[in-house]
């Protein structure tokens, strides 16, 4: 009996050691599913990806790209939790910040819950940045005087612009919102021409230019995600980082969920997964292989054809944004709405 038990320990000990080892995907074929049609942001970084992941990957599989667009990417995250995507390392997914959202994945068309998914890595475009005319500056901190305008695209402003609506709301900024421009070009013209005093912009090649006016300065930024953490992109070491304004100033339960909502889908961008259930060894090859394609300067400088700010993320750092995000409460999303029907947008 004493033998024969140790016969059996001996054999569970080699299995384990087994299920340990590290993939080898010689010979074998990937598919990244994207869903989203071909020519977005999310298909070309995953296409990009796709191209020099391989590299990386233990044995240099081969990997073919599946488009599968449908209801803002619902569709695609269905399939991917679907019994028809078997978690082997043979599938996964280039998903966006949409996706990772709760207030469309808790919809009830969505089967999907992110929160479980295996992440390997993202690419963000280094946040979002608020601009302002330096003539105008000194009047965002003073209620007596005319408030600064701030300019922003069609009704209600996109995540990054945001920013100044919480500006309003936690720093007491004086400030007033002009809606309905067409794209961030007319915004920065009307910058330029003095018909707003500020406005927010992720796009690093238009900042510069406006900067070159000596008009203008980079008033604050959100920031760009580092081995899981929060810091100033690196052309603007010394503009202070939005959370570090902010920071003791959250006081309200509520109201701390529904900052830390809005600013997890602002850091947020396109991010690479695998599905639940997938064994640790696999997960691991997977970003090992990502750590080193955030190295590879071709695959770098590539990357800013697609976006001037183009820049990657690790898995962890991106599986806590989408854990932020699965914990917001439809109360914490009402109150966002609340907030920006009190500064006068949308209904």
């Amino acid at each position: 009996m004493k033998r024969l038990m140790l016969v059996l320990a001996a054999a569970l000990l080699t299995c384990t050691g087994a299920a340990a080892q590290a993939p080898d995907f010689t010979g074998k074929t990937i598919t990244m599913i994207i869903g989203y049609a071909p020519g977005g942001g999310t298909d070309a970084s995953g296409r990009l990806i796709a191209s020099h992941l391989v590299k990386y990957l233990p044995g240099k599989p081969n990997l073919i790209v599946q488009n599968m667009p449908g209801a803002d990417g619902i569709t695609a995250m269905n399939h991917f939790f679907s019994e028809q995507v078997k978690p082997d390392g043979l599938t996964i997914t280039m998903g966006s910040s949409t996706q990772g959202d709760p207030v469309v994945y808790r919809q009830p068309q969505a089967h999907y819950d992110p929160t479980k998914l295996n992440f390997i890595g993202g690419v963000g475009r280094g946040g979002s940045t608020v601009v302002i005319n330096k003539d105008a500056e000194k009047r965002l901190y003073d209620k007596s005087k005319p408030p600064v305008i701030m300019g922003s695209v069609g009704g209600i402003p996109r995540s990054g612009m945001q920013t100044t609506a919480w500006g309003i709301d936690l720093l007491n900024w004086n400030a007033k919102w002009v809606t309905g421009y067409p794209g961030t070009n007319e915004l920065f013209l009307a910058l330029e021409r003095g018909e707003i005093d500020m406005t927010a912009s992720s796009n690093l090649f238009q900042v510069r230019k406006l900067l070159e006016t000596g008009k203008v300065k980079v008033l604050t930024q959100t920031g760009t995600m580092e081995n899981g953490k929060i810091v100033s992109r690196s052309e603007f070491k010394d503009v202070p980082a939005f959370p570090d304004m902010v920071e003791g100033k959250v006081k309200d339960p509520l109201k701390e969920k529904a900052y830390k909502y809005w600013f997890s889908l602002v850091v947020l961008d396109k991010w690479l997964a695998l599905p639940p259930g997938t064994p640790q060894p696999i997960v691991q090859a997977y970003r090992d292989a990502f750590a080193k394609l955030s190295k590879d300067q071709e695959f770098l400088e590539l990357g800013k054809k697609i976006s001037q700010d183009f820049e990657t993320q690790d898995g962890p750092g991106v599986a806590n944004l989408i854990k932020t995000l699965g914990g917001t409460t439809p109360e914490a999303v009402a109150y966002i709405n609340t907030m920006l029907k009190g500064q006068g947008l949308g209904n």
